[in-house]
């Protein structure tokens, strides 16, 4: 996908990926976790989590809402950036990164990370274009592969505040 690609899909989505953000930390997850996202190809009941991380470059604390999917007890997200010929920064830092901490609806945990490989990577992929389809899309948009990285829960944390982030990231 192009750079002027991308940066109309950045532009369209950086009101509603803000807006979204700001929704699940002010309810603490009441809400923001359930959206209907079927104007943009996905499904009217598709589950979000939020990423917290802390910038590789910056050393400054970022949120991130993604969609997500649960398989075999572990969370699932792919780093599309919507098909863009480059990693997400989000990406970037997590793989840093030995522990993540995120949230799925009124809970947030720390835990550990991985990315699935060969049989299992397709497996899990399969899923989650089942769970969120439009990413099939982004995937036939770029030559990259898109990661996938799964979570599993450690232990319970507090829920995530807006103050708890030093940086907003609005891609």
């Amino acid at each position: 996908m192009s750079d002027e690609s991308m940066q109309v899909i950045r532009e369209a989505r950086r009101d509603w990926v803000s807006e979204h953000r700001e929704m699940y930390l002010s309810s603490g997850g009441v809400q923001g976790h359930i959206m209907d996202i079927t104007a943009v190809g996905g499904r009217a009941f598709a589950t979000h989590c939020l990423v917290k991380y802390t910038g590789r470059k910056s050393g400054k604390i970022f949120i991130t809402p993604l969609c997500y999917a649960d398989i075999g007890g572990e969370v699932v997200i792919c780093a599309s950036k919507g098909g863009a010929d480059h990693h997400p920064a989000w990406y970037l830092n997590i793989v840093d990164q030995p522990e993540i901490e995120f949230q799925i609806a009124t809970q947030a945990f720390r835990g550990t990370w991985r990315e699935p490989e060969g049989a299992e990577r397709e497996k899990v992929w399969s899923f989650f274009i089942d769970c969120h389809p439009f990413y099939e899309t982004y995937q036939r948009s770029t030559s990259r592969v898109l990661p996938l990285v799964m979570f599993k829960a450690a232990e319970e944390i507090p829920v995530f505040r807006a103050e708890d982030a030093t940086g907003i990231r609005t891609t």
